[in-house]
């Protein structure tokens, strides 16, 4: 809980009076870097390197590191990192949360701390919400740290095994949680090591930290196979989804309302449910022919007319998914984005097929899943950038 908890409380107030005296230090050696020739500034990373494998930390190294990566990107970007940019970026290296506004040069403060990190050979990952910036950052910065010596890597959709290996294996590797996420998967999944991408889990920079590690969470990165062909009990459920009458549940409807309702189906859009009353399991039992509904042999129609159930009542169409091209595209709660390719599980996906009237397609089974919030409790050191931090406290 440790590194949630620096995000709630005073810790800040603590930690910002520890990062002045070492963001002073970065500062005093601003003239000596500046003096170097092109030669000397680039050996610098080697010198660093060299100090790390003789005992040193990457803590005893930072004023120097940080001091050559501001000057290389004077050089090279013709940016240059002020005070409270080196501040943020002291606070990425001690596993923090930097709050930044917009405009505060946020990719310029991660370039800090990744720089000292990679220096230790054991990879870092910077981890954007988008594949444009993720390749945008990649080029844009990746100019300062080949300069200064380090190898820099780009993961995006639709590339080789041998390309994402590669780009794992460079000193620093941009690339957005959803496929860092599935390359954890795909990884796990394969059958040979050689097959595998990803080489460990030392430190990421995570960008937008609060939309990927709150709002997002507890959302599953899935990867599913084919499953048991779907069978024409989804257009019937669906059918028979459409002879119900709803009744929609409001904040003041007590228990003994619900008891008495005489709709056959009690929705609950805020718990995005929607169940059968005893006037709907009497139709159901009519409906299929069958004399106890609840029966365990009935279980496949229950979870039929569950999946129904809420095609029907709970998701919207241009909502929750779009019809385009005779297929249900889901759209991204967060970000309204069109997931192409992606399915709901569980048989949903069929039943709004089911309700659209397009052609119901083979039911998927999940091989592997793993939720954002587990997949970074993995790196040993974990840091992030946002501009909301506090208002999200």
């Amino acid at each position: 809980m440790s590194f949630i908890d620096k995000l709630f409380g005073s810790y800040e107030t603590k930690e910002l009076k520890k990062i002045e005296p070492i963001k002073n230090a970065v500062l005093k050696l601003e003239d000596k870097y500046r003096a170097m020739s092109e030669d000397e500034l680039k050996s610098q990373t080697g010198i660093l390197k060299d100090r790390l494998a003789a005992g040193e930390t990457l803590d005893d190294i930072l004023p120097d590191a940080f001091a050559v990566c501001r000057e290389a990107a004077w050089r090279v970007l013709e940016m240059k990192h002020f005070p409270v940019q080196i501040a943020g970026g002291i606070a990425l290296h001690r596993n923090n949360i930097a709050e930044m506004k917009t405009g505060e040069g946020k990719t310029l403060v991660a370039t800090l701390p990744a720089y000292l990190n990679a220096l230790s050979g054991k990879g870092v990952h910077v981890i954007t919400v988008n594949e444009y910036l993720a390749r945008r950052d990649s080029q844009g910065m990746g100019k300062l740290y080949t300069y200064l010596g380090l190898s820099v890597g780009l993961v995006v959709h639709g590339m080789s095994t041998e390309e994402k290996k590669a780009a794992y294996n460079a000193d620093i590797t941009y690339g957005t949680n959803n496929e860092f996420g599935f390359d954890y998967l795909r990884d796990n999944m394969a059958i040979y090591l050689e097959n595998t991408v990803q080489r460990g889990f030392n430190y990421a920079i995570v960008d937008e930290v609060d939309s990927i590690l709150i709002d997002e969470a507890r959302t599953p990165l899935i990867i599913s196979g084919k499953g048991e062909k779907s069978t024409d009990l989804y257009k019937i459920a669906n059918s028979f989804a459409n002879t119900l009458s709803y009744f929609r549940v409001a904040e003041q409807d007590s228990k003994e309302e619900l008891d008495n309702i005489t709709q056959d189906v009690i929705v609950d859009e805020k718990a995005r449910q929607a169940t059968l009353t005893k006037n709907g399991i009497a139709k159901a039992e009519r409906f299929f022919h069958v004399e106890n509904y609840a029966d365990a042999e009935n279980m496949e129609l229950q979870h039929h007319i569950s999946q129904a159930l809420q095609a029907n009542a709970i998701m919207k169409r241009d909502i929750d998914y779009v019809v385009k091209d005779g297929q249900i595209i889901i759209v991204d709660e967060f970000t309204g984005r069109l997931m192409e390719g992606r399915r709901f599980n569980q048989g949903l996906h069929q039943a709004i097929e089911a309700k659209e009237g397009v052609q119901i397609q083979n039911e998927s089974k999940t091989l592997a899943s793993i939720t954002f919030q587990n997949y970074f409790r993995m790196y040993k050191k974990l840091s992030g950038m946002t501009g909301t931090a506090m208002s999200e406290a």
